[in-house]
């Protein structure tokens, strides 16, 4: 699960179905704090269904650091998902989103009306794969901002849901397929470029 660390950051792979931030149920905060005997801080987020790499904060002034790359794009984050429906070979997508909080559910909007906001990514398709009966293509997707859903919603949006996505609109509601398989930043304290890569176990 921990695939580095040092007295600033904890790099690890989230399983599915653990939660990202602190909550009542089985979370990474938690997990890590046992694991490493220190105070974890959470600087972004992944949604419960989704699995891959995450970096944590071990210090306040460390969590302020990268939260800040965060807010000016200078985090990178890259994608790998299985969907339904027919894509370009290499496209970008870009959308207001709505987050209905109640629902728990993102909405593409025609406008940039109150509480929405820009959602962009690009992606390149790699290649076809065949699951019983359906065709699915795996996609390579380059995240720019980090909204809720946000894959999940563009994709969807273009009739092309996640495999295992039924609240999207898949017709299977399985595992979601959507794996943080790419996260790039700035250490914190040296200032060096720190690079990790992972593939998940469906790849």
């Amino acid at each position: 699960m921990i695939i580095y660390q040092d007295k600033d950051i904890v790099v690890c792979e989230k399983p599915y179905g653990v939660s990202s931030q602190k909550s009542d149920r089985e979370n990474m905060v938690d997990i890590l704090t046992e694991l490493t005997g220190e105070k974890i801080f959470p600087v972004h987020r992944l949604d419960i269904q989704t699995t891959g790499l995450m970096v944590y904060a071990k210090n306040e002034k460390s969590a302020g650091i990268l939260s800040n790359q965060i807010a000016n794009h200078q985090f990178e984050k890259e994608y790998l998902c299985l969907c339904h429906g027919s894509l370009e070979e290499q496209g970008e997508m870009v959308d207001f989103l709505y987050h209905d909080r109640i629902k728990n559910k993102s909405f593409v909007v025609k406008s940039k009306r109150n509480g929405a906001k820009e959602a962009r990514l690009k992606y390149k398709t790699i290649l076809k794969k065949q699951a019983g009966e359906c065709e699915l293509f795996l996609v390579h997707v380059k995240l720019f901002t980090g909204r809720t859903h946000q894959i999940r919603v563009q994709f969807a949006s273009r009739g092309c849901p996640l495999y295992g996505d039924g609240k999207y609109g898949a017709c299977d509601n399985d595992k979601i397929h959507l794996h943080s398989t790419h996260i790039g930043f700035l250490h914190p304290r040296t200032n060096q470029p720190m690079e990790f890569n992972s593939l998940p176990s469906w790849y």
